[in-house]
């Protein structure tokens, strides 16, 4: 299915999206409504993620359901749905079906909302953020609530923002310790110009693909490599056909926590505070599970078998120059120069 770039392109999927098996699935759940006021009927809501139920996210989607339940006082069950089940692990066509009503909650890859509104490409522009803090700090400034909140414009409440960890490299030839040894590497990067444009200056061969595709594709020689948080290569089962993982920490990126709209306002107001409060609390649970597990994690993957490099500040050094040489590019990608000159600013890299 083409992708769409803009929001206005979402109101013609609409009525469609509403013949998703999904929609039937909702509305069969759905045993009472609020209706915005004082009313605590019970509700059953549907939460999808993306990963197997042991990933980061998948964990962190069972601790929401499961908080949102006790602070409700049983007034909200939330189901979790994993591998994007309930939308055929397509994750635009599990953007549009969140928009028309198909999913009730989705948590989702921020850049993955791009294909959307461009303005996304901005939080994945490779370095740009130095570590975690400073990535978690500009999720919560007035720049990053205002971009997070911009898929209110699909018909899509954000209920929380929940970091990821950043992304690492992976692949069967060689270790990668500077930009000349992607050289020649066949490596799988998300449907995104930005990783194509930056993996490709690096010398790398990019071949964007569905996520689902990639474990036959490295087991069969197809590709090299890929890159993804620590946590995927593990859950994924990477390790079996995957020698090398180098931490090169080249990528942000964030989950987005998104409700249909329509559904978010037939609650009563006691059940949207819930589903928002817990929303935001789950941003600074999600970062110590991740410390911990990404620890436990890469360990794991070195006891299966496979080799971890750390890149030296000097290599490092030549990572970022390729990025900055690339902010021209960038900045066209994310076709916003107000919203890149800001998030720069904040980053100190203006």
């Amino acid at each position: 299915m083409k992708i769409f770039d803009g929001f206005k392109a979402l109101g013609r999927f609409k009525k469609a999206g509403a013949l998703f098996m999904t929609a039937a699935l909702s509305a069969a759940m759905l045993t009472g409504c609020g209706g915005g006021s004082g009313d605590t009927s019970q509700v059953s809501l549907t939460l999808s993620v993306p990963d197997p139920e042991t990933s980061s996210v998948g964990m962190a989607a069972a601790e929401y359901a499961k908080r949102v339940k006790e602070e409700s006082k049983g007034s909200i069950d939330i189901k979790v749905y994993y591998n994007g089940s309930l939308y055929g692990g397509d994750s635009a066509a599990g953007i549009k079906q969140l928009s028309a009503g198909g999913l009730d909650i989705l948590v989702l890859s921020s850049s993955l909302y791009a294909n959307f509104n461009p303005g996304f490409n901005v939080i994945s522009v490779p370095y740009m953020f130095d570590d975690e803090k400073q990535f978690t700090d500009y999720l919560n400034s007035e720049t990053g609530k205002k971009l997070m909140n911009s898929v209110d414009g699909l018909e899509i409440k954000t209920l929380g923002t929940w970091t990821r960890s950043f992304r690492q490299i992976t692949n069967s030839k060689h270790p990668v310790n500077a930009p000349e040894d992607l050289s020649g590497i066949v490596l799988r990067v998300p449907n995104n110009p930005l990783w194509v444009e930056y993996f490709s200056k690096a010398g790398a061969s990019c071949t964007p693909m569905s996520f689902s595709e990639v474990y036959n594709a490295l087991q069969l020689g197809t590709l090299d490599g890929q890159e993804n948080p620590v946590d995927v290569p593990l859950s994924a089962k990477f390790y079996e056909v995957q020698k090398y993982i180098s931490m090169s920490n080249h990528m942000a990126d964030a989950w987005l926590v998104g409700m249909n709209k329509s559904k978010f306002a037939s609650l009563s107001d006691e059940q949207k505070q819930v589903l928002e409060k817990v929303g935001q609390e789950m941003q600074q649970w999600k970062l110590d599970y991740d410390k911990e597990a990404d620890k436990k994690a890469l360990q794991e993957l070195q006891d299966k078998g496979m080799t971890m490099n750390e890149i030296t500040p000097e290599n490092k050094a030549k990572f970022v120059e390729l990025s900055k040489g690339l902010y021209g590019t960038f900045k066209s990608l994310v076709k916003d120069d107000a919203l890149f000159d800001a998030t720069t600013k904040f980053v100190g890299k203006s």
